[in-house]
C-alpha cells in the first residue's frame, strides 16, 4: 500500500544538519515508492498556543499563521516525520510549538498511524534523544492508534554540514525505505 508521508524539518537553520538527515529519509521514501512531502519550519510564523482549546470544538485554531496549512497535511498524512536539532537534550522550540499547535487534530479524524522522529545532537551518546523522544511520545500517546515507529540520531554534529559522513544518514535512508 503506497503512503502518502509528510516530513516536517523544525530547525530554523536550512540546509542544517536535522534538514540534511530528513533529505535522506525523503529519498528512502521514494525509493519505496511512497509519495512525501517536505514541510520546513524556517521562514514560517508558528505562533504559541493560546490555550483556549476552541480548536476541539470548531477543529480549527483561533491564531491565523502558517499553521492554517500545515494541519491539514498533518491530518491528511499516513506518516508524520518529525526532524530537530537537539538543544538541551530536548527537541528544539520550534517543534514543540508546532506540536502544541496541533491541538485541532486531537478531535479530527487524522489519517497518520506512524510517526518517525529524526534528530541531530552535538552529544554523541544514545541518550541525547531521550528527552526529544519523551517529549513526542507524549504528543503520540494523546492519539489513538499511532506509534512511534523508529528514531535516528545523528550525533556529534554542531555546525551545519557536520553531518556528513555520519552513518546517521545511512540510517535515515534505510528507514525511509521501511516505512
Amino acid at each position: 500500500m503506497l503512503k502518502k508521508v509528510l516530513v516536517i524539518t523544525a530547525s530554523l537553520r536550512k540546509g542544517g544538519n536535522s534538514e540534511l538527515l530528513a533529505d535522506e529519509f525523503i529519498k528512502g521514501v521514494q525509493e519505496a515508492g511512497h509519495t512525501v512531502e517536505k514541510i520546513g519550519l524556517y521562514g514560517k510564523t508558528v505562533n504559541f498556543c493560546k490555550g483556549c482549546l476552541a480548536c476541539q470544538q470548531t477543529g480549527c485554531c483561533v491564531i491565523r499563521d502558517d499553521m492554517d496549512a500545515i494541519v491539514p497535511k498533518m491530518q491528511k498524512a499516513d506518516v508524520l516525520v518529525f526532524a530537530t536539532p537537539v538543544y538541551f537534550y530536548e527537541m528544539c522550540g520550534q517543534m514543540k510549538t508546532l506540536l502544541d499547535r496541533s491541538n485541532p487534530l486531537f478531535a479530527s479524524d487524522y489519517a497518520y498511524r506512524e510517526v518517525y522522529l529524526l534528530a541531530a545532537a552535538a552529544d554523541t551518546a544514545a541518550s541525547a534523544v531521550d528527552g526529544t523522544q519523551k517529549g513526542l511520545q507524549g504528543w503520540i500517546d494523546c492519539f489513538e492508534g499511532v506509534t512511534l515507529k523508529g528514531v535516528v540520531l545523528a550525533g556529534g554534529v554542531t555546525a551545519a554540514g557536520d553531518i556528513h559522513g555520519n552513518t546517521a544518514l545511512k540510517q535515515a535512508l534505510e528507514m525511509g525505505k521501511l516505512v
